[in-house]
């Protein structure tokens, strides 16, 4: 899966090029970046059903937060930003996906639409390309993985490309409906993940 996001990430990137905040992605990405790799090293000794179920309540809980801060008009600044970076670094190292937790800090920073896919999806390929050197100087990435995380990775590269002419028609209001609305079923698909197995 961490194959497939990255690919999914340089579509994202090659999608929405024109409008990425290089300021805002070096903000997040370079404190980001060792905290993946270190967070794709403590995944090893973690229970993932529990951190699983901590990031669904969390993704869920973002839903009305995120609201909140749009309407008290919330701004971070490139400071906050890394910060975030660093944080959600970390934790993208231990779970699958963290895009959801990069939401909240993108939105408050003030991108929306173009700017925010394309300035996350360039972030988060900065994070996944080091937790996938880390997961394979741990040993953690044979080639049947990799293989399989390119066949998954080619299909989603096409999905952000129709994803794009799907997001350059939505208003700003119902991007951020659907924004909720992954929130929602992230957060509950990592819980229910986590109690299935």
């Amino acid at each position: 899966m961490a194959v497939a996001s990255l690919m999914a990430n340089v579509a994202k990137v090659m999608a929405w090029w024109r409008e990425i905040d290089w300021r805002a992605f070096a903000a997040y990405s370079v404190p980001g970046v060792p905290a993946a790799a270190l967070g794709a090293r403590t995944l090893l000794a973690l229970p993932a059903g529990a951190v699983d179920i901590a990031l669904g309540v969390f993704f869920v809980a973002m839903i009305p937060v995120r609201r909140w801060l749009r309407t008290t008009r919330f701004h971070i600044r490139l400071w906050q930003l890394a910060l975030a970076g660093a944080a959600i670094g970390f934790v993208t190292g231990i779970v699958l996906s963290t895009g959801p937790l990069s939401v909240p800090a993108f939105t408050s920073y003030g991108l929306t639409k173009g700017a925010f896919l394309s300035t996350e999806a360039t972030s988060s390929l900065a994070l996944m390309i080091s937790k996938v050197v880390a997961f394979q100087q741990l040993g953690a990435l044979p080639m049947p993985s990799i293989i399989r995380g390119v066949v998954i990775g080619s299909s989603v590269m096409a999905g952000a490309f129709v994803g794009k002419l799907v997001v350059q028609r939505l208003s700003i209001h119902a991007f951020d409906h659907l924004l909720d609305a992954l929130l929602l079923f992230s957060g509950l698909s990592m819980i229910w993940e986590a109690f299935a197995r």
